[in-house]
């Protein structure tokens, strides 16, 4: 390894604060399993799906973790400047709007007029528009008050708002954090409803698509703490408890749990490891996901995806 590569710096956003499911990326950084690839990172929480696609859009970040729904809008709108996204991390994906049973809100159509609590680029408040579609409401009917991520489960628990978007195991475990009995909250997984998207995934600039070999590390890297934290979820909270000793670790290790049951380790992954799609299933979402954001064309599927980065399969497979 030369001591350029040795020193070649990477500046990488998640989509959302430190937790459980984001773990193995702090594993690898906290391991030195990006120093062994010869990558200097530094890792930045973020404030939604949305705002990490524009952070690399705008390449004040190379890499970043964002949902790969968000980027096809984004692609879709920006075509020849597409954002790639080299590795799925969210085989199955976490969207959906949370209520209260006190709400009365006991089916999705009984959503319509009703107040959505949610931030702006909450990947969850984004698809919103496509799972009314789906279920047969519509989107104008539902009064979006807009609300930063501390605040959205507290405004529910207060009554200020019907319902919340958000990622399964962020909004249904922050609001047992507050106190919330688990058969007091009433959840709308989209997944349910026939949408069959796919979640978060790792994207990259096109100035860093250009640099295989930094790319290629990142992923090895990453993969390699994946592995570890599915095999010993103690790991991940062990490194997300250093970066944020504050921390309610016995939450954190739910929403771990929870994300590698419902989101990572599926079927699919199971049998063809981390970090690839089912291509014709890819190429239905970047379809359903266009017409749902009412988008004039759907982006080709390899403007969107490639696996063109990813290590050999047996470096990606993981299992609990």
């Amino acid at each position: 390894m030369s001591p350029a590569q040795a020193q070649t710096a990477v500046k990488f956003t998640l989509d959302w604060v430190f937790q459980g499911p984001t773990s193995p990326f702090l594993v690898a950084l906290e391991k030195g399993y990006y120093k062994a690839e010869g990558l200097d990172v530094t890792m930045d929480p973020g404030q939604g799906s949305a705002g990490a696609v524009q952070r690399v859009a705008t390449g004040a970040y190379d890499i970043g973790f964002a949902d790969v729904n968000s980027l096809i809008e984004y692609n879709a709108k920006n075509a020849g400047k597409e954002i790639l996204c080299v590795f799925m991390a969210y085989d199955f994906p976490p969207f959906g709007v949370h209520t209260l049973k006190k709400t009365g809100i006991a089916k999705p159509a009984d959503l319509a007029g009703k107040k959505l609590g949610a931030p702006v680029f909450d990947a969850s408040f984004r698809l919103f528009p496509a799972f009314a579609k789906k279920v047969g409401i519509d989107a104008k009917s539902v009064n979006h008050v807009n609300l930063t991520p501390q605040l959205r489960e507290q405004s529910m628990v207060q009554g200020t708002v019907d319902f919340i978007s958000g990622h399964f195991f962020s909004s249904v475990l922050d609001l047992k954090a507050r106190g919330v009995k688990q058969e007091d909250i009433v959840s709308f997984n989209y997944s349910d409803y026939k949408m069959d998207v796919y979640g978060n995934g790792i994207i990259v600039s096109p100035a860093f698509a250009e640099k295989p070999e930094v790319v290629k590390g990142f992923l090895r890297a990453t993969a390699k703490a994946w592995k570890e934290v599915a095999a010993n979820p103690a790991v991940g909270l062990a490194a997300v408890k250093k970066r944020d000793p504050l921390i309610d670790e016995k939450l954190e290790a739910e929403r771990l749990d929870l994300s590698l049951k419902m989101n990572v380790l599926t079927p699919f992954v199971k049998e063809n490891g981390m970090g690839d799609v089912d291509p014709a299933r890819f190429a239905r979402s970047v379809t359903d996901v266009a017409d749902a954001f009412g988008l004039p064309a759907a982006p080709a599927p390899d403007k969107v995806f490639t696996n063109k980065y990813l290590p050999p399969k047996a470096e990606r497979m993981v299992a609990p």
